[in-house]
């Protein structure tokens, strides 16, 4: 069975990153999975998906709202014929279905869809576009049930809430404390709280930096390590100096081996004001870090009082409590940081892959299943 999936990039985000994890997974005795990605300046996880079996074209152009890539989506199901079209962003979903309708019965492939946010996060247009065309879909998922539930009612009544998870074994090999700390020039001592998350406005790195503030201010003996990249980078180093962190927030950039920075950290932070549910949520929790996280979108399906702390969004002041809760209580710390551990089963990619291949079995065109 021929699947094609279609994503704006295939930089470093978590949407993509649940890509490679599924690919991963993936019976290529059954499946011949292939990816189109618009931006060529997204392409990192390229030769990831490729080393998988997953081949990989770029549709190449600078910005979505260039509708030449969808001339060239259409020449390329023309000339690569697939039985499904799996987008996992929202424009260049919408585009896809009508790009799909245009073409001949013989090329035309079923059309999927996958919620990684809510949907109030999405631009207007997006969501305007989305909502507009997602009746031509034969099916569509959400990763989480709150993401989910900001679907319009008609949408929310066709999709199914399927959880998208990690490779956890993979994860857990990455993990090596002692000498990601001794890279990092961290003493064995000193509690670090790390975060991976992009440089861009729904993470909230200034709610982070500011809870930073406060932990400084109070003199807390903490570190927190921050990896990511992207469009609100020279913004967000611009606070940092402001506030004069240098000592307690160390801002990474981005990093190939995010897991392995994580492993070297006591806790796991994330300050964001909106969120499906994380891809490094579920990274950390695989390698067993407490963790505190504001309460949005998919979060609190992931995080209860067994793993972590929940905290209301944009409030610096409950962020830096929950994080000084932690540093001085390294019992606590130890039992959320098991508890995580155990948590992680929940998000095991096997799990997910496999249900996502009956959904792909249930919706084929009737010749692949002959």
């Amino acid at each position: 069975m021929r699947v094609l999936w279609l994503v704006k990039g295939l930089g470093p985000g978590g949407a993509e990153r649940l890509l490679v994890a599924a690919a991963g997974q993936h019976s290529r005795g059954e499946f011949d999975i292939s990816c189109a990605y618009l931006l060529p300046w997204k392409q990192q996880l390229v030769p990831e998906l490729e080393a998988l079996g997953v081949s990989t074209t770029c549709l190449d152009v600078r910005d979505e709202r260039d509708l030449r890539w969808a001339a060239r989506l259409r020449r390329h199901l023309v000339d690569h014929p697939v039985d499904i079209l799996h987008a996992h962003s929202p424009y260049p979903a919408g585009i896809a279905r009508l790009v799909v309708r245009s073409l001949p019965q013989r090329h035309r492939p079923r059309t999927m869809y996958t919620l990684h946010n809510t949907w109030s996060s999405f631009a207007r247009p997006s969501r305007m576009l989305n909502g507009a065309t997602i009746g031509l879909d034969a099916a569509d998922l959400s990763v989480s049930e709150l993401a989910s539930a900001t679907l319009p009612a008609r949408i929310r009544a066709r999709t199914e809430v399927l959880v998208h998870g990690i490779d956890l074994d993979a994860v857990q090999a990455q993990a090596d404390r002692t000498a990601a700390r001794t890279e990092l020039g961290l003493s064995p001592d000193e509690v670090v709280f790390g975060t991976v998350a992009n440089l861009r406005a729904q993470k909230d790195y200034p709610n982070l930096l500011a809870a930073g503030r406060r932990l400084l201010d109070a003199g807390e003996p903490v570190r927190i390590l921050a990896v990511g990249q992207g469009p609100l980078e020279a913004e967000i180093r611009a606070e940092h100096v402001r506030l004069g962190l240098e000592s307690i927030v160390e801002i990474l950039g981005e990093r190939a081996d995010a897991v392995r920075v994580m492993s070297a950290c006591d806790g796991f932070v994330l300050a964001s004001n909106n969120e499906g549910l994380p891809v490094a949520l579920m990274e950390a929790l695989a390698l067993g870090l407490p963790v505190v996280a504001t309460e949005v979108g998919g979060v609190p399906e992931a995080i209860d009082a067994s793993n972590g702390i929940l905290i209301p969004a944009r409030d610096p002041a409950a962020l830096a409590d929950a994080i000084h809760t932690l540093v001085r209580d390294p019992e606590r710390r130890a039992r959320l940081g098991a508890g995580a551990r155990a948590s992680a089963a929940r998000f095991d990619i096997r799990r997910t892959v496999e249900r996502l291949e009956a959904v792909y079995r249930s919706v084929a065109p009737e010749p692949v299943l002959q």
